[in-house]
């Protein structure tokens, strides 16, 4: 016996044979409603979708079927619950079809991929964790805001790669096997390119370079010290895993404390007198001593500091190894220059939240 196929035109008339079958089962007393149904089911698989066809169809027989044998509803009531149905149902379809404005941001997000950056929102002026929204802050994921130079730096990157900002907080020992398994992107967190570091990962050109410094207590024993000799005896300590605590060591006679965690940690620990000083970038210096009125920094003349290479001293976007974001990122940073990167700098060491 051969199929037979039924166009939209027969749907929308209410002509197919099953339909009158079905109409013949369940419809008493002359009433002739299933037309109606198959002309508004008809009309949405004309002028919409086959699958809204479907899952009206299937509602509007369910309801039809049990109004019939249950509760015996009259033709009219029946219309106004299909016409409603089809109100409802078309409605959903033009809001979920029109399209968003344009620049809107549900446009903008839905069509952006995100750029993932991890940092640990905890090392001023670098980045900073806030409460509060600003002009320069971005939403960290799982909530809060992040401020400071890594995070002009990503906001930066992020538009001219045409994606959107993620900045995802992690701990700093957490960073580099988060960028490996593709958690984030891109570590952006005042990290240095050390040749230890490049064993795992991969990094971009520097994105600032800086001095070593020794953060200070300001009416302590070492605030007038202008030299490593200078530190002889005195209580030192760094950050972990940071070629910050490996230079101790130049220093001759020192008391290398156990390394810290975070900054904060060690601001506390200096403020406490469990410490005497601790290593620093220059840009972190100035952040604490601007936070903390206590607290200083000393700055040594040539020949007279901490040997380090251009690596240990510089900063970059860390990568996963073979990342095909490098070349894209080397030019974007060659694109802004040094007196643009030192006006973030400024500008992030003004505005950085001071202590409690």
């Amino acid at each position: 016996m051969g199929s037979r196929s039924y166009g939209k035109e027969a749907w929308r008339k209410g002509n197919s044979p099953k339909l009158a079958l079905f109409e013949r089962r369940h419809v008493g007393r002359g009433e002739n409603i299933f037309p109606t149904v198959a002309g508004i089911c008809g009309e949405l698989l004309a002028n919409y979708s086959f699958s809204l066809f479907l899952t009206a169809w299937s509602l509007c027989s369910k309801l039809l079927i049990f109004y019939l044998e249950e509760k015996e509803m009259t033709r009219r009531i029946l219309i106004c619950v299909l016409a409603l149905m089809l109100a409802l149902s078309l409605g959903a379809c033009a809001k979920q079809q029109e399209p968003a404005p344009e620049g809107s941001a549900s446009a903008e997000e839905g069509s952006r991929e995100p750029l993932r950056v991890g940092m640990e929102c905890d090392y001023a002026p670098f980045n900073w964790t806030q409460a509060q929204a600003s002009d320069t802050a971005v939403p960290i994921e799982g909530g809060g805001y992040a401020d400071g130079y890594d995070v002009q730096i990503a906001k930066i990157i992020a538009e001219k790669m045409g994606r959107d900002l993620v900045i995802v907080k992690t701990e700093w020992d957490g960073l580099t096997l988060s960028v490996q398994s593709g958690k984030i992107d891109a570590i952006i967190a005042g990290m240095s390119p050390t040749a230890e570091r490049k064993a795992s990962i991969d990094f971009s050109d520097p994105y600032y370079t800086s001095d070593l410094v020794v953060v200070v207590k300001k009416d302590g024993a070492y605030a007038n010290a202008s030299s490593l000799a200078d530190f002889g005896g005195a209580k030192i300590t760094a950050q972990l895993n940071t070629f910050h605590y490996t230079v101790i060591d130049q220093i001759e006679g020192v008391d290398k404390q156990q390394a810290l965690d975070t900054f904060p940690a060690m601001i506390v620990a200096l403020q406490s007198g469990k410490i005497d000083g601790y290593i620093s970038e220059r840009p972190g210096a100035i952040s604490a001593a601007e936070a903390n009125p206590d607290l200083t920094f000393v700055e040594f003349g040539e020949g007279q500091g901490f040997e380090a290479s251009e690596e240990d001293v510089a900063i970059a976007v860390g990568l996963k190894q073979g990342s095909e974001l490098a070349d894209e990122i080397n030019t974007i940073l060659e694109g802004i220059s040094k007196e643009q990167r030192q006006e973030m700098m400024d500008a992030a060491v003004a505005r950085q939240p001071v202590a409690e």
